[in-house]
């Protein structure tokens, strides 16, 4: 964007993370507790006020023609592509009473869509950033994942749970982001890879990230029948897994129940480990949470499990799928001297299997959304 004639208060540039999940997958929507971490990876809007009536013309470095989205647009499902991120996150802004002006959102980004490092909830938090500090609107930053988690399902139409969002906003450099997902209280805990000799790997897959045949809509609603059976508001609140699953009717529910149960106590433990400065330790609760996801709540596919077992066999620490699932990234726990010769055990695996070559890439914990300039 040009610099034009505006004041500094009228434009600018605000960016927004996408994230990477250390641990705790498919707790979010059943009132549970994740713990994501900041990618350097972000989304950018470049945005400006427009005098006149309210519309905002949004551009893309990823779309051909720029989108115009007016008042009447402001009605869940209007709007559809990428865009409708946009306009979700405007229909939730005016949803919740706030008056916005028009304004030009130029986005731009470096977060790898369809691989489970949350692409979309970083546009939205991106926008809304932007938005709140051009329109001058009063929303408690805190406030703000619930909001773009709204634009999200009731806009989009996708049943996310908040964290992408809590983590696209919230997240520190240095840190992981503990968040109990029912209340939304955050503890910032201490995540620094390098002071302890570790490096994180994150592999692409290169399997887009794709919720086959609607699969992640259907263990949500699985998730919550069984909250209904067993009598609890969540299954964050099941306190008996052992109990709970004599309780349940069929095996396949009773998978997806201890999934969650026993994931939950995951991020719990890792947060111990990380509070008590033993990041190296954290290796083997990864591991067990991929083998959750890939045994009882069955979300995995080859090149992922293929990429853990790999990195495992090659010295990691611990590695597990992250995000929803059916593709996406993976993240290997290293040693800093060791990270190079997993990528290249992961490449070479890949090559002998005939899968597409995998990106490989260090991720340290990075900040969440904020003005640029």
């Amino acid at each position: 964007m040009s610099a034009g004639n505006g004041t500094s208060a009228e434009q600018g540039v605000w960016v927004a993370p996408g994230r990477v999940n250390l641990i705790g997958e498919h707790t979010d929507y059943n009132d549970g507790f994740v713990l994501p971490f900041a990618l350097p990876h972000r989304t950018s809007v470049t945005a400006r006020l427009l005098p006149g009536p309210a519309r905002w013309v949004v551009s893309s470095s990823f779309a051909a023609e720029p989108v115009t989205i007016g008042p009447d647009d402001l009605v869940p499902g209007r709007v559809t592509g990428w865009a409708g991120y946009v306009a979700g996150v405007l229909w939730a802004l005016t949803d919740a009473g706030f008056t916005l002006p028009g304004a030009e959102l130029s986005v731009g980004s470096d977060v790898p869509v369809g691989a489970g490092l949350s692409s979309s909830a970083a546009l939205e938090c991106a926008v809304l950033t932007a938005l709140c500090d051009l329109a001058g609107v009063d929303l408690p930053v805190a406030d703000r994942p619930r909001l773009a988690q709204r634009a999200e399902n009731d806009y989009v139409g996708v049943p996310c749970g908040v964290m992408d969002q809590a983590a696209s906003t919230l997240c520190r450099t240095g840190h992981a982001l503990f968040l109990d997902c029912r209340s939304l209280a955050v503890e910032h805990v201490p995540f620094d890879l390098a002071t302890a000799g570790l490096a994180m790997l994150v592999v692409d897959s290169r399997t887009p990230h794709q919720h086959v045949d609607n699969e992640y809509a259907l263990r949500r609603s699985t998730c919550e029948q069984a909250a209904r059976q067993l009598g609890v508001p969540a299954l964050r609140d099941v306190d008996d897994l052992d109990a709970a699953l004599r309780a349940l009717p069929d095996a396949v529910t009773r998978r997806r129940v201890r999934h969650v149960v026993t994931e939950n106590q995951r991020v719990r433990d890792t947060v111990d480990l990380l509070r008590a400065d033993r990041l190296r330790d954290i290796g083997p609760l990864l591991t067990a949470s991929h083998r959750s996801m890939r045994d009882d709540y069955e979300i995995t596919v080859a090149q992922v499990d293929l990429a853990v077992d790999t990195a495992l066999a090659a010295g990691a620490l611990g590695a597990r799928m992250t995000g929803g699932g059916f593709g996406g990234c993976v993240l290997a726990l290293v040693d800093a001297d060791r990270a190079d010769a997993v990528r290249e055990a992961v490449a070479g695996a890949y090559a002998d299997r005939g899968f597409d070559a995998p990106v490989a890439f260090l991720a340290e914990a990075g900040a969440g959304a904020h003005r640029l300039r």
